[in-house]
């Protein structure tokens, strides 16, 4: 089956942190798909991240909300599932996600910078709330490794 249908490339945001404590925001691909099947189901392209453990948190920004410069709790991925909401990070970087795009946040080992900026600001985007899934993982952040997962 592979043959005929190769393996997804599935793009992420990744917000992280260099050696100088400096968030930014790279874009990345996953790339770690095999044909498995699950619980007997037919085979479908899968990407497993290890065993870690996990929160799932379902989070729902109001419209007009604003996050201060802040740093991700703990590494984790941020999907939203409806609505629309922007990242900027400490190199300027903005990036605006809606449904279905992907973001994981690891920017755990941040430095203020000489505006006091830390991590990274977030808002809702539009007239609506934006709804997020966010998968918290028990994990150690790691520094200077843009597209962490593959």
């Amino acid at each position: 089956m592979s043959a005929h249908h190769p393996a997804p490339k599935i793009p992420y945001w990744h917000v992280w942190t260099d050696a100088q404590g400096v968030s930014h925001q790279t874009r990345a691909e996953l790339t770690n798909f095999e044909m498995q099947t699950m619980s007997g189901a037919a085979p479908q392209w899968l990407d497993r991240f290890g065993g870690e453990r996990c929160s799932i948190i379902i989070g729902v920004l109001p419209v007009g909300w604003e996050g201060a410069w802040h740093e991700n709790p703990k590494p984790q991925w941020i999907i939203p599932l409806s609505g629309a909401w922007q990242v900027e990070t400490m190199d300027g970087t903005s990036v605006t996600m809606g449904p279905g795009e992907v973001s994981f946040g690891e920017d755990q080992n941040c430095r203020p910078d000489s505006a006091g900026r830390r991590g990274h600001s977030s808002r809702t985007i539009g007239d609506r709330p934006c709804v997020q899934m966010i998968v918290q993982l028990d994990v150690a952040p790691t520094v200077g490794q843009p597209g962490r997962w593959r």
